[in-house]
């Protein structure tokens, strides 16, 4: 398991949009992808920036 340090935001938003920005950074994109991010996909996303 990863930990993280962040200051953290939820945006309203519609269309079931789900997306993850790391300092300015698309890093994961739900209606891009088409699908929720899998179980860690989004820390292994950001131990890679």
């Amino acid at each position: 398991m990863t930990a993280f340090k962040a200051d953290v935001e939820l945006l309203a938003g519609s269309d079931g949009i789900y997306d993850v920005v790391v300092d300015d950074v698309l890093i994961f994109s739900k209606k891009k992808e088409r699908r929720f991010p899998e179980d860690g996909e989004v820390a292994k996303l950001i131990e890679a920036l």
